[in-house]
């Protein structure tokens, strides 16, 4: 009976923690006067640490990178999934830059061209992926072909006549001109030694 009494339990009041019955008023006074149970944790914590234990547990921090405030518990994914302040990398030319300004950045860097070192045409780096899966590293010949045949047509084409100019009516006119000077010339040389006397 001696040992079934020794073993005999009261719940505190205060904390909620299975008390030996002998010691429970003693146990009360004691946890009551210096214990507080977190609102946060629900932990039992010494009245003289409870702002300590909230400050460093459970009261909002700010982001070393946005400054927005949050609970503690949040703050390592917000750091590494959330924060628009976060350093990400281009998808295109990794370039390290904060997140905010990734989709405006991969905007202009996906339309820039690099040559197929397969097929030698210029693929946009958006596109790259895509077109390596398919890429078949055949050069672009259709589009040689038809340049090689163009330059041979264009070599064996006669050459087109060039319209008549303004130079050309400006020659015939000076040619015109100048055979009738020459036709007057010489029949006004040919009068004169008719009018002049004979010594």
């Amino acid at each position: 009976m001696a040992e079934a009494s020794d073993q005999a339990t009261s719940i505190c009041s205060h904390c909620n923690r299975d008390i030996p019955s002998s010691n429970i008023d003693l146990h009360y006074a004691h946890c009551s006067r210096n214990l507080e149970k977190c609102k946060v944790c629900g932990d039992m914590i010494p009245k003289k640490h409870a702002e300590e234990h909230f400050l460093s547990t459970h009261a909002p921090v700010s982001c070393s990178l946005c400054s927005r405030s949050m609970d503690r518990e949040v703050l390592a994914v917000h750091k590494g999934e959330d924060c628009p302040q976060r350093i990400v990398t281009c998808d295109y030319c990794e370039f390290p830059l904060p997140a905010v300004d990734l989709f405006e950045h991969q905007e202009v860097c996906g339309n820039r061209t690099e040559l197929c070192n397969l097929c030698n045409k210029y693929i946009r780096l958006r596109e790259r992926s895509n077109h390596e899966s398919i890429c078949n590293g055949v050069p672009n010949i259709p589009q040689e072909t038809f340049r090689s045949t163009g330059d041979t047509e264009r070599g064996r084409r006669p050459q087109r006549r060039q319209p008549a100019g303004f130079s050309t009516k400006s020659l015939i006119f000076t040619i015109a001109i100048t055979g009738i000077a020459v036709v007057l010339g010489s029949l006004l040389f040919q009068s004169k030694p008719e009018n002049s006397p004979v010594h």
